[in-house]
């Protein structure tokens, strides 16, 4: 059996300087990466809907919407991390690039030499960033979980007068014979101990008018 060949990582090239877009894009490819382009922020946007790339290289001074404009989009609407293309190569730029989440910049004119440490770099935080984000989404789904199941515990030593081992070791059966995660089986308890409250409010109400 074939081993199965990993995908190139995929680079989004916005620049409305088709020259120098098409030279980035020979220039990544050349390193084993695939680019795609787009010459407008609007573009950009209409590619990153159908495919995000794992990151994208920013013009800064575009016609329309700027790269920085698009950065904001970037920031609000995706996860796609980006750097700049700047014309400027002063700490005051690097301190702009940073100030719009980006991961790194390159400055024009570009040159292989300078680009491809400048863009792996900026490829490696990324990449940081992405698990981060990745491993802070999984913690949170576990702690929330581990709260359901904690109060679905409760509940359950409550109604039923027991320890709390005892009330875990039912809930984790259950969970197990309807081969459910724990924390559905928790959640659902806790929905129906929910209910189950409102109807009695909604009996006494009745039962005093």
């Amino acid at each position: 059996m074939n081993a199965q060949i990993p995908a190139k990582r995929l680079i989004l090239i916005v620049d409305d300087d088709k020259l120098l877009a098409e030279f980035l894009s020979e220039v990544l490819r050349h390193a084993g990466y695939d680019a795609m382009q787009a010459h407008s922020a609007d573009e950009a946007l209409q590619l990153i809907s159908e495919r995000e790339p794992d990151l994208a290289m920013l013009d800064i001074h575009m016609p329309g919407m700027s790269g920085l404009e698009l950065a904001k989009q970037l920031n609000r609407n995706t996860s796609v991390p980006f750097m700049f293309l700047s014309g400027r190569g002063d700490s005051d730029a690097a301190k702009q690039a940073a100030a719009y989440g980006a991961v790194g910049f390159v400055v024009k004119p570009v040159d292989e030499q300078h680009l491809m440490p400048a863009f792996e770099a900026s490829l490696a935080r990324a990449d940081e960033i992405r698990q981060l984000r990745r491993t802070e989404l999984n913690l949170n789904a576990a702690l929330a979980a581990g709260r359901e199941t904690s109060l679905a515990v409760g509940l359950l030593m409550c109604k039923f007068q027991t320890d709390r081992n005892t009330a875990f070791e039912v809930l984790r059966d259950h969970a197990r014979s309807s081969r459910r995660k724990i924390n559905e089986i928790a959640d659902q308890l806790l929905a129906a101990e929910e209910m189950l409250n409102s109807l009695h409010v909604a009996f006494n109400a009745r039962l005093k008018k």
